[in-house]
């Protein structure tokens, strides 16, 4: 018998930056009106409901729409248009495959290939089918300390949700709003509305299948247009039925040049081997942990020193990740500076995001004057 998943363990996901843009918190209490006819649901129970929720395995089709408000970014390679990081402008479509705990596989399907990410038990392969390149990385056993997953997250409406619910506090208003029809499936409507004007996000809408609970479509609307949301990932398809074995197995291609990644904490390294040097706020080290300035809604990541791979002539970066697709995007970035130093600016209808000259990584859903009053604080 197939292991159940508890949906919100499946970490599959839009580019890492945009979700920690879009990452929000919950708190109130509203009935939900069904329309077309459902039972009346709270916004505390339909919380719960996402909490707890669980299938055996899935399958489907998700579309993915960012209408940000950013710049022109740069093609980085000629697999571009299937890149994990094209996801950030435009309309994608991804297929999607779970089962259990530990198979997950999804596929970004472009104009001219795809690129997949592939998880059989330990085993895990990012695959770029335009660029002929695959790299495969080892998760550790159980027992040893959790590394952080070289995936990209926030593709999935799943991934989106949690994102959204990562904490509870009074800083946001929850509501429901009805139903809604997604994927040929009704579902509950749960709207998370910032407290917070400073915020650029006006208001964050999951649909919830009535039956299962899991998030079936995540809609994200700017304060400054309400109207049409700008980021919108959902199933326009969905089967529940359990997918086979071979959805998870990867042979590279004929061809394919393969590397070996290795997951960051895998090695076993626990934080406490890091020397003090390392930890501090501003220190160049390896072991400089990421920090939060504010709360809520207008809180800013900052990330004290960040090493992007400068990209090769592929524009992959020379560790065939993202990495190198994210470092050629901000080095061709505005440039910004005040009295909190120099830097690269990218500033969307949702988040802003702040690379300083002196390496800082700065990124909140908030407006660039906000950024530049957190990289004031050393």
């Amino acid at each position: 018998m197939t292991r159940t998943t508890r949906f919100r363990a499946l970490r599959w996901g839009v580019p890492a930056l945009v979700v920690a843009a879009i990452a929000v918190t919950a708190s109130g209490v509203l009935t939900a009106t069904a329309n077309p006819p459902l039972p009346s649901r709270t916004a505390a129970q339909l919380l719960v409901d996402l909490e707890n929720a669980q299938v055996d395995g899935l399958s489907g089709t998700i579309q993915e729409d960012a209408r940000l408000g950013l710049p022109e970014l740069p093609a980085t390679g000629p697999g571009a248009g299937s890149s994990l990081a094209s996801l950030l402008t435009g309309s994608h479509q991804l297929r999607i495959w779970a089962a259990g705990q530990n198979k997950h596989r999804v596929a970004l399907l472009g104009s001219l290939g795809e690129s997949d990410i592939v998880q059989n038990g330990k085993d895990v392969w990012l695959w770029d089918s335009q660029a002929k390149t695959a790299a495969h990385y080892t998760l550790p056993s159980e027992g040893m300390p959790k590394p952080e997953s070289p995936l990209p997250t926030g593709m999935t409406p799943q991934q989106a949700a949690d994102a959204a619910l990562k904490a509870i506090d009074p800083t946001t208003a929850v509501t429901t709003d009805g139903t809604a029809s997604v994927a040929g499936r009704s579902a509950y409507e749960l709207v998370l509305s910032p407290k917070d004007a400073k915020s650029l996000i006006g208001q964050v809408r999951l649909a919830l299948d009535s039956q299962t609970h899991i998030p079936l479509r995540v809609q994200v609307f700017a304060r400054s247009n309400t109207s049409r949301p700008s980021f919108e990932v959902g199933f326009n398809r969905i089967s529940f039925a359990v997918p086979g074995d071979e959805q998870f197995r990867f042979n590279p291609p004929p061809g394919t040049k393969v590397t070996d990644g290795t997951v960051p904490g895998a090695s076993g390294t626990d934080k406490s081997d890091r020397s003090d040097k390392s930890d501090k706020p501003g220190s160049k080290g390896k072991g400089v942990a990421s920090r939060v300035i504010g709360t809520g809604w207008t809180a800013v990541a900052v990330i004290p020193s960040v090493n992007l791979t400068a990209p090769d002539a592929t524009g992959t970066g020379r560790d065939g990740g993202n990495l190198g697709e994210l470092s050629a995007i901000l080095n061709r970035l505005p440039q910004v500076s005040g009295s909190w130093g120099s830097g690269r600016l990218l500033a969307g209808s949702l988040f802003s995001l702040l690379l300083t000259d002196d390496g800082r990584l700065l990124v909140g859903t908030v407006a660039p004057d906000v950024l530049y009053q957190a990289a004031g604080h050393r």
